[in-house]
């Protein structure tokens, strides 16, 4: 006789925080990802913002739901150091994003990577090409971010807080590396 019963799919939390220079769009994938929306007004980050998501992922090869609780931060450089201790603590993930519209932004996305990981190891990190939608206006090509993916052993996506393009598989990877890795 087998039992009738099902095993309850786990439930999970997960820190992960969103780091890259001022006005790369963390705040606007935040926006797309969670509420599936889009708003061109620019508004600062000021300190810190946590927003929620729950997504269906394989937990240590079991189907789980996993609440991303997703961390926003300012970008501005004289605040990294004042927020870096309390931000980072704890995170499970990071989503790296640069402005393919703004070389400096990519080119800084690796101080980024090297305090995280001196804050909490080695973690999994995604890394994101924001504003693909601005195609007259790239300056960073999507082979130089898949060499930044490719030195950090991290996967890499071409997104567009504006149109949606790449937001969700992004964030689904992420979810995906840190519960194919996670010790809880």
């Amino acid at each position: 006789m087998q039992s009738s019963a099902v095993a309850p799919t786990r439930h999970v939390k997960a820190k992960v925080c969103l780091v890259g220079d001022v006005a790369v769009g963390k705040t606007s994938l935040i926006k797309r990802f969670v509420q599936d929306a889009f708003d061109d007004r620019y508004v600062a980050t000021v300190g810190t913002k946590v927003t929620k998501k729950t997504v269906e992922v394989a937990w240590k090869g079991a189907p789980a739901t996993l609440d991303m609780m997703v961390w926003d931060i300012m970008g501005e450089k004289g605040f990294r150091s004042l927020l870096r201790d309390a931000y980072f603590e704890g995170a499970q993930g990071v989503l790296a994003v640069c402005d393919l519209t703004r070389k400096e932004t990519f080119y800084d996305v690796n101080n980024w990577v090297t305090m995280v990981r001196k804050q909490v190891g080695s973690v999994p990190i995604v890394f994101l090409g924001n504003k693909c939608d601005l195609a007259e206006r790239l300056v960073v090509s999507e082979e130089e971010v898949s060499r930044m993916g490719a030195m950090h052993q991290a996967p890499y996506f071409l997104t567009s807080a504006k149109s949606g393009r790449g937001v969700e598989e992004a964030f689904q990877a992420l979810a995906s590396a840190m519960s194919s890795r996670s010790d809880a």
